[in-house]
C-alpha cells in the first residue's frame, strides 16, 4: 500500500515562536481514512496544515526534518501546486468561505479546476446533496448557521474530489445527521487509493470509519465519566430572564419560544438540529438580536455572552489582558488568576490569543467574559474544538457558576456535555421549543 505522505523527523515552528508547534514526528498518511487525535496545542492543525503546503509556504517559520506529499517533497510543493489534489477544512470554516450564496461557494474550487460547466454543475449538486444542503443553495452564507456553514465547507471540499482530502475538527458543529451524512462520505475512501485525513476532538464520533489512528502528544480521551455536579436541582433562585411570547428570526420567523424563564442556579442546555434557531435564539435572549414578536426581560446586573465564533472576542495581546480588559470595562474586583487556571490558562496567560489552537481561544474567550461570576451566561457551542481536558474544565465551571447562583443556557451539539452538566435540556424541532432529554 502506497503512501500519499509521509514525514520523517519532521518538525515546525511559526515565526517567532520558540518552540516547535509540531513535532518532530515520523509518519505515514495511508489510503483509506486517517484519524488524528491529541490535545489542544498538540500540533494536529499544523500538520494538516503542512498536507497541502500552508505550512512552511503560507505561515512561515523554521522547519526541520522531511515530508512528501503526494509524490513531491513539501519544500518544493506549495499550496498552489497542490490546492488541485488536496482540498483542505478548516478548523475555523468560515475563515475559508468567500462566496455569497451557497451555491457559489461549493463552485470556488471546482471553477479552478478547468471542468466544463455540465460537470462542474454534476459536483455541485452532488456535493450539496451529499451534505444535506441542497435546500440552501441559493441562501446568502451570512444568513445560516454555524452548523450550515460547516456543511457548506464541507461540500466545497468534496466537489474538489480530492486525492487527499484533510479535515480539521469537521463535527464540531455538526448535529448527529449532519455526522451521519459526513461518515457516509467517509465511507467511500475505504478500500480506494485515496485518503480523508481528519482531526477530531471527539474521536467516537468517526472512529468507525478510520482504517489508521495517529495520536500526537499525549492523549486526551475522557476517560472514568464526568466527575459529579455539586448544584444539581439547585436552579430555585431567583429569576434572571424571562421570556414572554417571544418569538424570534431574522426578518420571518424562525423559532416560536413562547415563555421561557432561566432562574439563578440552574444550568439549560439548548439542542436542535443545524439550523434549528440555537443561535438566533441565545442572540435575541442576549439582546443582540430584537425580538419579531414578544418581550425579553433580563434582571441579571451582568450578562455574560459566548458567540459561536470566539475569536471575534479577542482582541488584546496576551490572553491576561484579554481577562485585564473585562475587569476594567466592568469594573470588577475579582482577581484574573481564578478564571485563568480554572480553565488551564496559566502557562498561556502570556500568549497572543491569535497564535493559539482553535480550542485554547475557545477558553480564552470563556475565562474573558466569565471573570467575576456574572448572574447570566449565554453559550454559544462552547465545547466547540475542545479537548477532553478543556470540556471537564468547562463542566467544573458552570458548576461553579450554578453554586454561585448564576443562571446559564447552553446551546450545543455536544449531546454527551449537555446530559452531564445541565438540569434539563430545550431541544429545538419544527420551529418550536420542547423538553429535551438529559440521557
Amino acid at each position: 500500500m502506497t503512501a500519499l505522505a509521509h514525514f520523517r523527523q519532521f518538525a515546525y515552528a511559526y515565526p517567532d515562536s520558540p518552540g516547535w508547534a509540531l513535532g518532530p514526528v515520523s509518519l505515514e498518511i495511508l489510503p483509506g481514512v486517517t484519524l488524528v487525535t491529541g490535545a489542544s496545542g498538540s500540533g494536529k492543525s499544523t500538520l494538516l496544515r503542512a498536507l497541502n503546503g500552508l505550512v512552511p509556504h503560507f505561515y512561515g517559520g523554521r522547519v526541520s526534518g522531511e515530508a512528501s506529499i503526494l509524490g513531491s517533497s513539501l519544500r518544493e510543493a506549495r499550496p498552489r501546486d497542490l490546492s488541485r489534489r488536496v482540498a483542505l477544512l478548516f478548523q475555523e470554516p468560515e475563515q475559508q468561505l468567500v462566496m455569497p450564496v451557497v451555491a457559489q461557494e461549493v463552485a470556488f474550487g471546482p471553477a479552478g479546476l478547468g471542468l466544463t460547466q455540465e460537470a462542474m454543475g454534476r459536483r455541485v449538486e452532488s456535493a450539496l446533496e451529499a451534505m444535506g444542503v441542497a435546500q440552501l443553495r441559493q441562501r446568502q452564507l451570512s444568513e445560516l448557521s454555524g452548523g450550515e456553514r460547516q456543511r457548506v465547507a464541507l461540500a466545497g471540499c468534496l466537489a474538489m474530489e480530492p486525492e487527499l482530502l484533510v479535515l480539521d475538527e469537521p463535527t464540531s458543529q455538526l448535529d448527529p445527521h449532519g455526522v451521519a451524512l459526513l461518515l457516509n462520505q467517509l465511507a467511500d475512501f475505504r478500500g480506494s487509493a485515496r485518503a480523508a485525513v481528519v482531526a477530531e476532538q471527539r474521536p467516537e464520533r468517526v472512529a468507525a470509519a478510520a482504517g489508521q489512528h495517529l495520536a500526537l502528544g499525549p492523549g486526551s480521551a475522557l476517560t472514568g465519566g464526568w466527575p459529579p455536579r455539586t448544584t444539581v436541582g439547585a436552579g430555585d433562585g431567583p429569576v434572571r430572564l424571562r421570556a414572554l411570547g417571544l418569538e424570534v428570526g431574522r426578518g420571518q420567523r424562525l423559532l416560536q419560544v413562547g415563555d421561557l424563564a432561566l432562574r439563578g442556579g440552574e444550568v439549560v442546555g439548548l439542542t436542535g438540529a443545524n439550523g434549528s434557531g440555537k443561535t438566533t435564539l441565545l442572540r435575541t435572549l442576549a439582546g443582540l438580536l430584537p425580538p419579531l414578536a414578544g418581550e425579553v426581560q433580563r434582571s441579571a446586573s451582568r450578562v455574560a455572552y459566548l458567540p459561536q465564533e470566539p475569536g471575534a472576542l479577542l482582541h488584546q495581546r496576551t490572553v491576561r489582558l484579554e481577562v485585564e480588559q473585562t475587569r476594567r470595562w466592568l469594573r470588577l474586583t475579582a482577581p484574573a488568576a481564578p478564571v485563568l487556571e480554572r480553565f488551564n490558562l496559566q502557562t498561556l496567560g502570556d500568549q497572543d490569543p491569535r497564535d493559539l489552537s482553535a480550542g485554547e481561544r475557545q477558553r480564552a474567550a470563556l475565562a474573558a467574559i466569565l471573570v467575576g461570576d456574572p448572574e447570566l451566561v449565554l453559550l454559544d457551542e462552547p465545547t466547540r474544538g475542545a479537548d477532553a481536558a478543556a470540556r471537564r474544565a468547562l463542566f467544573a465551571a458552570l458548576d461553579h457558576l450554578g453554586g454561585r447562583g448564576t443562571a446559564v443556557l447552553v446551546a450545543t451539539n455536544d449531546h454527551e456535555f449537555a446530559a452531564a452538566a445541565a438540569d434539563r435540556v430545550l431541544e429545538l424541532a419544527d420551529g418550536e421549543v420542547a423538553a429535551g432529554h438529559l440521557g
